[in-house]
């Protein structure tokens, strides 16, 4: 054996593992294995039979032999059954030892032969297809509710159903049989304990083939018997890909059939790296399919398969263990942050519906993190875009169950938080870089009527002195709510209230949906005659334009995944563009939405396609409800495989139209997205209640969007819905002034809810959250560029730069900006002040400059009405800049430097610069960027890269935290007058040219 070509482990390593097996099972050690009580069982040991080692020995040299003859430089355990009884059909080693393997229940291994059962199980033969006699009950009554997989997902299992299934029963004494409740129109039962669950060495896949590849190893997956969902696919391929050091994917798929796959363009690999951060396990060939993952310096199994894999036409089923019960993201849905895992299911079929625990939303984000026991963390991500349910359950252990597509699987290694998501964004795309005006805030409502009704409000805002940067309109300003059209007649000149706008030094953005009317005279509306001669619109089952409804009247929805319909739709937007000069654009309505199910004409009702055997636990109860036929076709392929790609698709038509057009950065604001959203646009988190509940549940809508790769995001502040009073939006407003997005929008039947619409006090606590947030924007905008870079997140969770503080795992009322800024919003009504919880460490109050010294504990904060605490974490340096009522003033203001030391006297920190709205500066060089540094009563600013030659001069350095007053201090050299007080070094008047190095020094 080379020992240069990998990891592969010596014999003694893999006899341990032969050692620590069940027959044909994988078994996880735990601290907690199932509560049985075995302790008699477990002290009387039994020595194996003369055969049991026979076989040993035989099974041992085979092994060996194996191992002799692998030359791969990935280690794959070869997993091999041996020393049963035919009593008990369960090795039985000694007590306490631990098992790691493939097919099994986790936790330490038990011999429960003599523990009896009534309960009546079959499972199926390997060699029939029919239902066999029952089989021991120690295959049923070991597993422990946590550990049950659920064989029945769908309504009303029955004893019977299970049985012809070859799965275990056992009612719940404690809860009634399964119903859907309070849906009757869902096909799932609530997810709790299944009655209906499989029980261990369920006949499934066996590999029956395993070779290495040039990226790492491939399989042939191999069942005999049928599952109970038509059309078994009897043969697959397992592909396991070594793709880069933190990177693993396995992709298993119909190799003589090809099937919908995710046209995503992710890393194409052609070679192993020269090391890995895990270890792969799989059985040897003959055994049943199994795959285990392990990161390689903790030995922590991050994957560990068990249940029933099942891959069926229409039904592909996947579970396994998960290493802790601190898992996060599988969205759009509205949860807390921390997921619980106490039978949880999140269901992905993108949908108009305003955010609701249990429902499926907007988008679709099949992708998880997991913070692991000793605060590393790992990802993965399922690159599927059928409809599907995820569940989570006790174990801890979740379960992939979707209805088309393959199986293609990434893990991403960390092993922290950050680097989690900056290896899922190397896949699915770095975010774009937002042009710097979309940084400011946005006003929004749908009811501004008219011109006159828009420009009212951004006189009231200035009157006022808030600050904003882009003003909005929704459908109002469209002749008849038809895209690309303004209703002069109605709305008034939109064009020339632009260019007033423009004049002003403020954006303007405006709706549009995807639907496209048909009811127009011919010739009259060319979104409709040009979309039907360049044959660009979503078909029926019989090849014609899909007609449906929506807020014009009958419809046809543009075929994004049309290479065609990217030239059709920049035609469109160049169209409008050429009469009201608009800046972004906000595309709504893409899940798609449409106001009857599946089409004016109704859906073929025979079709499986329609009415799959399995249907996930979709709102509405069918694929089709408030959206197109399952069985309509686009360029893609079926809508039943591309329907959640829908605006993923219209995003990037979109940024591909406004590119073109404009010839600066493309700003979109999408509500439904899949994973690369970011890489185009941003999102919004849909049609939210004017509720302090609701402003509480914005902060992990912002967080999990960020950790899904869309770091521009934001709530509507102040609520979509009902009538916010004064506090709420005063709170509101103070919160979403630390949106990434930040934008007040309403609905036109509640009343209008601006920061200038609730009079003088509102107005003036609004502006103080503004004008932080205006005085932050350089230090935003370098996190956005970070994170456009690199992959980094904008707003992220506590946990992130605290993986050690378990304290932080589910803390879900305050956030970060960045490493930084701790943000600690008021989120109950009636309260002027708030609890905050502190990582161990220096804080310094944004607003005060006084210092916090924290253990790791919980303080109770002063939070008046007009006050929103931040604090900035000790060894970091800020820029920041005076606000004004527009970035198109703030950015000419001076430069002004921040620094926080931390208790050894040091600080860091940096400012990307540019134009702010051309494109591509970073990649074309014509950028500034500046790294700050702060040791020994020194502080320098350095220009790492000077391309950009309009940089605003240095203004001031404020250094916190300095603990005695200087004698003197000198810039660039020469004595400089400075202002002391409380441990806070003050500079001013420096006229530093930042595109050189600067150097403050105080003794």
């Amino acid at each position: 054996m080379d020992n240069q070509q990998g990891d592969i482990r010596r014999r003694g390593e893999v006899q341990q593992y032969l050692a620590n097996e069940r027959l044909n099972e994988t078994v996880r050690g735990e601290d907690d294995p199932p509560e049985i009580d075995i302790d008699e069982i477990m002290n009387q040991p039994r020595q194996p039979h003369l055969l049991e080692k026979l076989s040993y020995w035989l099974v041992l040299i085979t092994i060996v032999l194996s191992i002799v003859n692998y030359s791969g430089p990935y280690l794959v355990y070869l997993k091999m059954a041996y020393g049963f009884h035919s009593d008990d059909l369960i090795f039985e080693p000694q007590k306490g030892e631990n098992v790691d393997g493939i097919n099994g229940v986790p936790g330490s291994v038990k011999d429960l032969s003599d523990i009896n059962s009534d309960s009546n199980v079959y499972a199926m033969d390997a060699g029939s297809d029919s239902v066999q006699q029952p089989v021991a009950s120690q295959y049923c009554d070991d597993i422990v509710d946590g550990r049950k997989f659920d064989c029945h997902p769908e309504n009303n299992p029955t004893l019977a159903k299970c049985h012809a299934r070859g799965c275990c029963w056992k009612p719940v004494a404690t809860r009634e049989k399964p119903t859907s409740y309070p849906d009757p129109f869902t096909t799932q039962a609530p997810v709790d304990i299944p009655f209906c669950y499989y029980p261990r060495k369920y006949a499934g896949y066996q590999i029956t083939h395993l070779e290495n590849t040039k990226n790492g190893l491939q399989a042939t997956l191999s069942r005999e018997t049928k599952s109970y969902y038509p059309g078994d696919i009897t043969t697959l391929r397992m592909d396991i890909m070594f793709e880069a050091k933190e990177r693993l994917r396995m992709k298993i798929y119909d190799p003589s059939l090809h099937r919908f796959e995710v046209p995503l363009a992710t890393p194409r690999v052609s070679s192993k790296p020269a090391s890995v951060d895990y270890d792969v396990i799989l059985p040897a060939s003959g055994d049943p399919f199994g795959v285990v993952v392990k990161r390689k310096s903790t030995g922590t199994v991050l994957l560990n398969t068990t249940g029933a894999f099942m891959f069926a036409d229409q039904f592909i089923q996947l579970s396994y263990y998960l290493p802790s019960s601190y898992i996060y993201g599988l969205g759009e849905h509205r949860d807390s942050l921390l997921h619980s895992v106490n039978w949880t299911r999140f269901t992905m079929w993108t949908r108009d519906r305003k955010p609701k625990e249990g429902d499926n939303l907007y988008g679709d984000h099949p992708f998880y993190l997991v913070m692991e026991e000793d605060g590393q963390s790992h990802g993965v991500f399922l690159l599927n875009s059928n409809a599907m349910d995820v569940v989570l359950q006790p174990a801890p252990a979740l379960t992939w169950r979707t209805i088309g597509g393959v199986i293609d699987l990434y893990m991403f290694l960390g092993p922290t938080p950050e680097g989690v998501i900056q290896q899922y964004t190397d896949v699915i795309g770095r975010p774009f870089m937002p042009p710097y005006w979309s940084l400011g805030f946005h006003q929004c409502r749908w009811g501004y009527t008219t011109v006159q009704e828009t420009l009212d409000v951004v006189d009231r805002m200035k009157a006022y002195g808030i600050p904003q940067d882009v003003q909005w309109n929704d459908i109002d300003y469209a002749r008849d709510m038809l895209d690309f059209t303004t209703g002069i007649d109605t709305f008034g000149d939109q064009g020339a209230m632009v260019e007033d706008l423009h004049r002003r030094g403020l954006h303007y953005i405006m709706i549009v949906d995807p639907a496209i009317s048909v009811n127009q005279t011919p010739g009259s509306y060319p979104p409709y005659d040009v979309g039907l001669q360049m044959d660009i619109f979503v078909k029926d089952s019989q090849g014609r334009p899909l007609k449906g409804q929506m807020w014009p009247g009958v419809t046809v929805w543009p075929d994004f995944s049309n290479p065609q319909t990217h030239s059709y739709w920049t035609a469109m937007v160049q169209q409008f563009h050429s009469t009201v000069k608009f800046d972004g654009m906000w595309i709504d309505m893409n899940e798609p939405v449409n106001f009857v199910n599946g089409a004016t004409e109704g859906c073929p009702s025979q079709s499986s396609i329609e009415n799959p055997p399995y249907v996930p636990a979709v709102r509405g109860g069918t694929l089709r409800s408030y959206t197109l036929c399952a069985t309509a076709q686009q360029h893609w392929g079926l809508h039943y495989n591309v329907h959640s790609l829908y605006g993923l698709t219209e995003t990037n038509a979109t940024y591909s139209a406004l590119k073109t057009v404009r010839g600066k950065r493309p700003f979109i604001i999408s509500r439904s997205t899949f994973p690369g959203q970011g890489h185009y646009g941003g999102h919004w988190n849909g049609d939210n209640n004017s509720t302090f509940y609701d402003m509480y549940k914005s902060i992990s809508a912002v967080l999990n969007m960020n950790l899904f790769g869309i770091p521009m995001v934001g709530s509507d502040i102040c609520g979509f819905r009902g009538n916010a009073t004064a506090e709420l939006c005063r709170r509101w407003q103070q919160l979403g002034a630390f949106y990434p997005f930040a934008r007040n929008h309403n609905n036109k039947f509640n009343r209008a809810q601006d920061p200038a619409s609730f009079g003088d006090s509102v107005a003036a606590s609004s502006r103080r959250a503004l004008e932080t947030r205006y005085s932050l924007l350089p230090c935003l905008y370098t996190l956005f560029h970070h994170s456009h870079v690199t992959g980094t997140t904008v707003a992220r969770p506590l946990f992130f730069e605290f993986s050690e503080d378990k304290s932080t795992y589910n803390n879900d009322r305050q956030f970060l900006w960045g490493s930084s800024l701790l943000i600690s919003p008021v989120l109950q009504q009636n309260h002027i002040s708030v609890d905050g919880y502190f990582p161990k460490g220096v804080w310094y109050n944004l607003h005060t400059g006084q210092k916090l010294v924290s253990a790791g504990q919980t303080v109770t904060l002063d939070a008046p009405l007009d006050v929103i605490n931040v604090h900035v974490r000790a060894g970091f340096i800020l820029p920041t800049q005076q606000p004004a009522l527009s970035t198109t003033k703030s950015r000419k203001n001076l430069v002004e430097v921040r620094v926080y030391l931390d208790s050894d006297g040091q600080a860091s920190g940096d400012m990307f610069w540019d134009d702010g709205d051309s494109l591509d500066t970073y990649e074309t060089g014509v950028y500034t960027f500046l790294r700050f540094t702060t040791k020994d009563g020194i502080f320098v600013s350095e220009p790492k890269k000077a391309g950009y030659p309009s940089m605003p001069p240095l203004g001031s350095v404020a250094v916190h935290g300095v603990p005695k007053q200087p004698i003197t201090v000198t810039f660039n050299g020469s004595p400089h007058q400075f202002v002391y007080n409380h441990q806070m070094l003050y500079v001013e008047n420096l006229a530093g040219d930042l595109l050189t190095k600067l150097t403050l020094t105080w003794k």
